[in-house]
């Protein structure tokens, strides 16, 4: 099956009230078992990489990663995460990426339409769709940061200008969610603004919408990584349920990153722990990759609604 743009995904997502996870990988461990875990239970699927995994894992080896998923049995995008420069994004349509982000929401208004249009422009003569974002999302993830804690919430009266003047795709709005483990201070209950969200759907009906820093942080992962050795504090992710609900929503791309690095992280340390004689990195890797796989796989079928849908 060749690589897909995310525009057919998310219409029959919108439609379906599910929505695609698009996880964040670092390595080509990470792409193996997001690639293994949507095959397994049959779900489309949108790996992400960020610029600085990109640098990580070398432009020069993209074209070879292209041709793998190529070859996956469902739907796969292969999607740039917070782009920032005009110049990356263009390189990226050049590599074979199927969907890039144009991430200049940092900018005023018009000068975000102004850069976003120009990538949508160079992007859809190519056939690859663009992701843009309005708002900001809070935390800190690689090079975006913000200072306010709770971000600044997406203004649904932009939402119908902003698409329109641009071409996106997609659009990545501000109603509470946050980059990283620590997207909220001790005590404090996460809270999403549906309310946002349903006045975003109303504005633009049928367009998708995008979660950003919506990873969850699961108790029971932070534990395993903290038994063997780990120092990470007890952190407060974004619910499931609320990820759920907002699925069954204008919401078709839910992003995923911190969950997949602390489920990773958690199953190295375990293996290493338990067979300090084994040196072969081939084991402790596929530990850490097989963690990915059942945290990648429960997202799909539980808490996105997205297994057995490639189908």
């Amino acid at each position: 099956m060749p690589l897909v743009t995310t525009k057919e995904m998310f219409k029959k997502a919108y439609e379906g009230k599910y929505a695609i996870g698009a996880f964040n990988a670092n390595n080509v461990d990470t792409i193996k078992a997001i690639l293994a875990a949507a095959e397994e239970v049959k779900s489309p699927v949108i790996i992400a990489l960020s610029s600085g995994a990109l640098s990580f894992v070398g432009e020069e080896y993209i074209p070879g990663v292209v041709e793998v998923l190529k070859k996956a049995t469902v739907p796969v995008a292969l999607h740039l995460d917070h782009g920032k420069k005009v110049e990356l994004c263009k390189r990226c349509v050049d590599l074979g990426f199927t969907s890039v982000m144009i991430d200049a929401s940092s900018e005023e208004f018009n000068k975000n339409i102004e850069i976003t249009k120009e990538v949508v422009d160079y992007a859809h003569a190519h056939g690859v769709v663009v992701e843009s974002e309005l708002g900001a999302i809070a935390g800190i993830e690689e090079d975006v940061q913000v200072d306010d804690k709770y971000g600044h919430f997406t203004h649904p009266d932009d939402v119908v200008e902003f698409a329109t003047k641009t071409g996106i795709d997609s659009l990545a709005i501000a109603i509470g969610t946050a980059h990283g483990a620590y997207k909220f201070k001790p005590g404090t209950k996460p809270q999403l603004r549906f309310d946002i969200l349903e006045e975003c759907e109303q504005k633009l009906p049928g367009f998708p919408l995008v979660l950003h820093g919506s990873s969850s942080v699961p108790k029971s992962s932070l534990d395993l990584l903290n038994q063997y050795g780990g120092k990470m504090p007890e952190a407060i992710g974004i619910p499931e349920p609320m990820l759920n609900e907002a699925s069954k929503h204008a919401v078709c791309k839910i992003n995923v990153g911190t969950d997949l690095q602390v489920a990773y992280t958690g199953a190295v340390r375990k293996s290493l722990a338990e067979h300090p004689e084994n040196p072969d990195m081939r084991k402790f890797s596929q530990a850490g990759m097989d963690a990915i796989k059942a945290l990648v796989e429960d997202k799909m079928k539980n808490v996105f609604c997205s297994a057995g849908k490639a189908e």
